[in-house]
């Protein structure tokens, strides 16, 4: 089956650069509406996005997890 574990492998890279992308938007926003001088409630929302960013990563990575356990048995 290596055409299901190229799947496997590309949702994988794709889970990282979700996490990846994330993470640099996070710090990005919290630097530059610290500099921009943003209200709390501005700044919240941007770290919202992000928690939305990491929950979705991690059901990106629960169905990799299942998708290789289906494939191993």
């Amino acid at each position: 089956m290596p055409n299901r574990d190229q799947q496997i492998a590309r949702k994988g890279r794709f889970t990282a650069l979700v996490i990846a992308g994330t993470a640099v938007f996070w710090i990005a926003a919290t630097l530059i509406g610290g500099q921009l001088g943003l209200d709390n409630r501005t700044r919240a929302l941007f770290d919202l996005m992000a928690l939305a960013g990491f929950v979705w990563a991690l059901v990106l990575i629960y169905q990799i997890w299942r998708a290789r356990r289906s494939n191993q048995r």
